[in-house]
C-alpha cells in the first residue's frame, strides 16, 4: 500500500471523531486583540500571560541583538554557537531562580526529553503525575527507565510506590502548573516525600515562570522552596516571559552533567543570540513591571466571580489558565465556533490533549487584557451557553 493510501483513512477517522486539528493563521503581533485568519479577535487562547510578547523594550532588545550578532547562532553551544548573550542569560536566569546555575535549551520539549533521558535509564524508575505535559510523559517513556504514573496530585499514592532504598535512581516528575487544568502541584508535600524516599524531584514550571511568586520566579518561589527541595527546575521562556526558549536551573554539578550527557542539548544548534538578548530584557521587565502580576490576579478574580455567577462549569484553578469543562468533543468544538462568531478566540481542547470525555474551553488570561475584555468574554459565554436567550449548545 502506498504512503498516502495508508495515511488518508487515519485522517478521515480523526475528522469523524471531531479530533482533526487545523492551524489558524495569525496576522498580527500576539496580544489581547489579534488578527486571526484575517479577522479581528479578542484572544483568550495564548500563553502570553504577562502581555510581554510585543513589549516595546523587548522588541528593541531583539533588534539590537540582530544588529550585534546577526540572525543565526551558526553552531551548537559546544562548537562555537555559545555567545556572550547566551552565557549572560544563563547567569541571570540562575540568579532570578535562586539556583547556582542554569542551562539554555531551544524548546521546553527538548529540555524535558534531554533532562529525563540524561538522568535515568535502564535499572532506574521514573514516576510522573497522570496529568503531566506530553513532553514529560514522552521523556519518561523514552528514557528506558521503568515508567509509572500516579494519580493527579496524589502524594500518598506516590509515596506508596517509592522505595526507601531500592536499586537504581528514582526520579519524580511533575508540572508546577498543569497546562490544561490550571491547578498547582503540591510541591511542598512532594519535596518532603522525595526527601524521605531518596528520590529526585523535577518540576516543569512552564506555566508558572514569570507569573507566580513575588518576583515571578515561579511555583517554587510561590511555595518558598529552594534548590535542596526542588533540585531540578525547568521552565520555558515563550509563555510568561513572552519570547522563546527554555532552561534548566539547578546545582553546578547538575548543569555540568547535562552539558556532557544531554543529547538534545549537545546536538542542537543554539538559539539565535538575539533571542537570548530579548530574554534578558524580558527578565528585567518582569522585575520592574511587577504590576503585571498584580493585574493578572485581579483579572483572574473578576473572571471567576463572573463565571460563577453565570453558573459556568469552572474547574478549580487560581492561575491564568481558566478551563470550563464541557465534556463531549463535538460540543466543545461547537462552542468554540460559536465564540468565534462573537469575535472571541479560545482554545477548544479535546482528546488526546486531555482525557476522553473531558473536553474543555481553555481560557487563558493576560495582563494585557482589560476589565472590559473580561466582561465582553463573560457576556459572550452567557449567550453561547444558552443564557440571555442565546443558542443552547449544552
Amino acid at each position: 500500500m502506498g504512503l498516502d493510501n495508508a495515511l488518508a483513512p487515519l485522517l478521515e477517522t480523526r475528522r469523524q471523531q471531531h479530533l482533526y486539528r487545523q492551524r489558524a493563521e495569525l496576522g498580527s503581533p500576539q496580544g489581547a486583540s489579534v488578527i486571526l485568519n484575517g479577522r479581528p479577535m479578542l484572544a483568550f487562547s495564548s500563553n502570553d500571560y504577562l502581555g510581554l510578547a510585543n513589549h516595546p523594550r523587548i522588541v528593541r532588545a531583539l533588534k539590537r541583538g540582530v544588529e550585534d550578532y546577526g540572525v543565526g547562532s551558526g553552531a551548537s553551544h559546544l562548537i562555537c554557537g555559545h555567545s556572550r548573550e547566551h552565557h549572560a542569560l544563563e547567569e541571570e536566569l540562575a540568579a532570578f531562580c535562586d539556583r547556582p546555575r542554569a542551562l539554555l535549551y531551544s524548546t521546553g520539549y527538548m529540555a524535558n526529553m534531554g533532562l529525563i533521558s540524561a538522568l535515568v535509564g535502564r535499572g532506574d524508575r521514573v514516576f510522573e503525575d497522570r496529568l503531566n505535559h506530553a513532553s514529560l510523559l514522552d521523556g519518561g517513556l523514552l528514557s528506558g527507565a521503568r515508567f509509572q504514573r500516579y494519580g493527579h496530585n496524589d502524594v500518598q499514592a506516590l509515596e506508596k510506590r517509592l522505595s526507601d532504598d531500592g536499586p537504581g535512581h528514582q526520579l519524580v516528575v511533575t508540572d508546577g502548573v498543569f497546562s490544561m487544568d490550571g491547578d498547582l502541584a503540591p510541591l511542598p508535600e512532594l519535596a518532603r516525600t522525595c526527601g524521605t524516599k531518596n528520590a529526585w524531584l523535577m518540576v516543569d514550571d512552564a506555566h508558572g515562570f514569570g507569573v507566580l511568586g513575588d518576583k515571578g520566579a515561579g511555583t517554587a518561589e510561590h511555595f518558598g522552596l529552594g534548590v535542596d527541595d526542588v533540585p531540578i527546575l525547568m521552565a520555558t521562556l515563550g509563555k510568561g516571559a513572552g519570547v522563546f526558549g527554555a532552561f534548566v536551573a539547578g546545582s553546578e554539578t547538575l548543569i555540568d552533567y547535562l552539558i556532557q550527557f544531554s543529547r538534545p542539548y549537545i546536538y542542537t544548534t543554539a538559539m539565535p543570540p538575539a533571542l537570548a538578548a530579548a530574554n534578558r530584557e524580558s527578565l528585567r521587565v518582569m522585575v520592574e513591571e511587577s504590576w503585571r502580576r498584580d493585574r493578572l490576579r485581579t483579572l483572574i478574580a473578576r473572571f471567576r466571580h463572573g463565571a460563577e455567577q453565570l453558573g459556568l462549569p469552572l474547574m478549580a484553578s487560581e492561575t491564568a489558565i481558566q478551563p470550563i469543562l464541557v465534556g463531549d468533543d463535538a460540543r466543545v468544538m461547537a462552542i468554540g465556533r460559536a465564540l468565534l462568531q462573537e469575535g472571541i478566540h479560545v482554545g477548544a481542547i479535546r482528546y488526546p490533549t486531555v482525557p476522553r470525555g473531558s473536553g474543555r474551553l481553555r481560557i487563558t488570561l493576560s495582563a494585557g487584557h482589560s476589565e472590559t475584555d473580561i466582561d465582553r468574554l463573560l457576556e459572550a459565554l452567557a449567550r453561547v451557553f444558552g443564557q440571555d436567550g442565546g443558542a443552547e449548545l449544552l
